[in-house]
This record gives C-alpha cells, structure tokens and sequence, in this order.
C-alpha cells in the first residue's frame, strides 16, 4: 500500500492544469449506454474510479478504449448484468442502472460501496425508477430493477440533506427514452448534473431545466452517438486554490470555472486568501494575514460538502475560532482526529467542528479516512513544519489525478512511497 512523504514549509507557486471531473464523467461514462452508436468522451480523469467504471462498461459488453484524456465507448451489445466485484467498489457505478433500465428494460446491480463519510442513501434513485413504472426488488446485495417499458411521470427528489445529484442523473438518464413527459422537482442543481444533461441532448435527447430545481424530459425514441468534452473538476480547483492559501503561495489554476466556484471563492476571500480571475485563469495568493471565519456546508451553490475537510486544515491555520458546521454527511469529521496529530485544536459539538487556528503545524504520519480528508491532510503536511506521512493515498487516487506530481511541479516536497 502507498502513501504519500511530505516535508512540509514550502510555498506553492507556479501553474496547475485543473483535470475534468470526476463526479461528471462517472454519469456520463454510463449515458454512452443509452446507444448502440460509438460515443467520444474528452478531458475523463486517469483515476481509480474512471477506470473501474471503464471496466463495468466493458463488463457490461461495451467496447472501451481509454487513451490520453479521451474515453471511446461503442455499447452496440450489452447486458443487464453488473459485475459484483467492480460495483462494490464504488458508488457511483449506480448510475449505471438508469442507462441499462432505459435501453434494456432490465437491470442487475450490486449494492454500491465508496468512501465511509455516512449514510448515502440510493432510496431516491429508487423511488425514481419507480415513478417511472419500474418494479424493484432487492435481496442477496442486489438491486433488480425491470420494467416492460418506462412512462414518464413528475417526481420529488428532495432527500433529507438536499437534492441527490447522482440520483438526478440517474433518473434523467432513465427517463430520456421514456414514453412521455417526466418532470423532476427538487432537482439537484450541481454542475455536474447540467454537464450530463449537456451531453444527453448531444446524444439525442430533450432536456430543459438542467441546473434548475425543476427539470424536464421529453422522453425520445432513440439515442445517437455523441462526441463531448467533460468540465473541469470543482473539486479539485477548490483544493489547489486552498493549499495555496496554506503554504503561503501563489498558484495559477488553467482551465478553473470561477462561476462554478463562487460559495469557495468568498470563504477563501473572507479568510484572507486572494482568488482573482486572470482570463480563463485563476489566481490563488495569500496577501495577508489569515482570518478565522465561519462555514456551513450545503447543497450547490453552497459551500460544497466536498471541500469541507480542505478548508478546515487551511482554517487550523488562521488564529481565532472558526465554525464549521456539516448539513450534508453526518460522518465527515473523520479527518478531525488525524489533523489533531499534526498539532490542530479543534472540537466537535454535534454537526460543528469548532476549530481553535493559529498554532503551528508539525508532521507526523496521519492515516487518509476517505477522499476528500485525504486531500485535507495533504493540504495540512505541506504548511506543516516536518515531514508527514500521509498513509492509504488510495483514497485520493480515486478522486485526484496525478496530485503529487503536479504538486511537485508547484515546488512541493512530495514523493510517493511504499508504507512500512
């Protein structure tokens, strides 16, 4: 198992190219079964995820080549069928479900795994499927989900901590060769989400609304092959624009969406960390002295969930007490403890970290819980005085497309190295 060897103290500057990402190409990756027509993904991150998603499509029969950047999937024959051992792995293989009901009428898919941040629920996923006239049943782990055709219909997805993006995706998917009209309310509004429903109307389909609460399907016959280009990856533009703020740098970000990042951007300005848009750049410095503040998380275009972790280490930094309270995941403190053993002071109180800043940080070897803490501690050991040994990278390895390495070209003393 690897982790990653830091030795903190250095400022980060230079440029980073911002990879696309993530949380869209999973849901477009699986739309490319909706048709029996070759289709062409560009900027699809080289991660762990999009590689175990590229391997339930060839599962599933599709023909896949994944070269540079750039993901070829020609689905002309497939099966309901999922693989167990690669869906388990990851949660966003569901989204695979929607495609496979929609073109095949059928659909059998593990129970989904993932990062253990708390309770995520895939009852809206559900409930949706069934709007649309599907039958469901689960038993022995896994979902069966047949239906002799879908009908269109109008359904609430509002959950308990907000709209589900993955689910939106899925039942927008689900619903593109469905016979008439669906209409989602509480629709998630994410990025994401307005980027897979970019990419179905290239296939084909009839989709308004998308980044709205309120969207609408007209359900379509067929779907065609399509060509697209995924948008870059918020989350990983938040977590450069922080570790800048840390280290005391200055980092440029090619290829960051500023309008996709607005909830961050002001935290970060509050704080004292200077975000300044130069063209389609953008421009992360700490020009003065870091400042405590206050953040809740919440459904976009709130401050992402996302981000939570990365901004509490920057936040460590900065004296006074800051509050930072979690609306989405009740398990996502986890990092709590492991920034403790870099020196940080914080408490928990019920959904809050209360985080006392100010005092200096010292490496230690920390242990990665799940994706997003994994990125909080990398932050944590490159302003930390010391080395840090941050263990089971592979969490960032699902999220975060070659870190240390473009890290490295910002100064930083990282290595990748085999844990002992």
């Amino acid at each position: 198992m690897e982790s990653f060897l830091i030795k903190g103290g250095v400022p980060l500057h230079g440029e980073v190219e911002i990879s696309g990402s993530k949380n869209a190409a999973l849901p477009i990756l699986a739309a490319t079964l909706l048709t029996d027509e070759p289709c062409i993904i560009h900027r699809v991150p080289d991660l762990s995820d999009t590689r175990f998603m590229v391997q339930i499509l060839q599962s599933l029969g599709a023909t896949v080549r994944f070269e540079s950047g750039t993901v070829t999937v020609h689905a002309k024959k497939i099966k309901g069928y999922a693989d167990y051992d690669l869906v388990r792995k990851m949660r966003g293989s569901i989204c695979i479900a929607g495609p496979l009901l929609a073109r095949l009428h059928k659909a059998r898919i593990s129970l989904p795994g993932g990062c253990i941040i708390g309770a995520r629920p895939i009852n809206l996923h559900l409930k949706g499927f069934e709007a649309l006239g599907a039958n469901i049943k689960i038993e022995g782990g896994y979902i069966d989900a047949t239906a002799k055709r879908l009908t269109g219909n109008s359904m609430f997805l509002g959950g308990r901590a907000g709209p589900t993006v993955l689910g939106t995706a899925n039942i927008m998917m689900a619903a593109t060769l469905a016979d008439g009209v669906t209409v989602i309310e509480s629709a998630a509004c994410e990025p994401e989400v307005v980027d897979v429903a970019n990419f179905l109307n290239a296939m084909g389909a009839d989709i308004s609304g998308a980044g709205g609460p309120t969207i609408t399907i007209n359900g379509v016959k067929k779907l065609h092959g399509a060509e697209h280009e995924v948008i870059p990856d918020r989350i990983e533009a938040a977590t450069f624009l922080i570790a800048a703020g840390a280290t005391n740098g200055e980092v440029t970000l090619r290829g960051a969406r500023a309008d996709h990042l607005r909830a961050v951007i002001d935290k970060l300005n509050e704080a004292g960390v200077s975000v300044e848009r130069s063209g389609t750049n953008l421009i992360a410095r700490r020009n003065k002295k870091l400042k405590p503040v206050d953040v809740t998380t919440l459904p976009y275009s709130g401050f992402p969930t996302d981000v939570q972790a990365q901004m509490m280490s920057l936040l460590a930094l900065a004296p006074g007490i800051s509050i930072i309270t979690e609306r989405i995941f009740e398990s996502r403190f986890m990092h709590v403890s492991e920034l403790a053993r870099l020196g940080a002071e914080i408490e928990i109180e019920g959904p809050s970290a209360i985080v006392k800043g100010g005092k200096p940080l010292s490496g230690a070897p920390v242990m990665a819980s799940d994706l997003r803490a994994s990125a909080a501690l990398v932050i944590a050991g490159l302003a930390a005085k010391g080395a840090t040994q941050v263990n089971r990278i592979y969490h960032l390895d699902r999220g975060y497309e070659k870190m240390d390495a473009k890290l490295r070209k910002l100064g930083a003393r990282i290595q990748r190295v085999e844990e002992k």
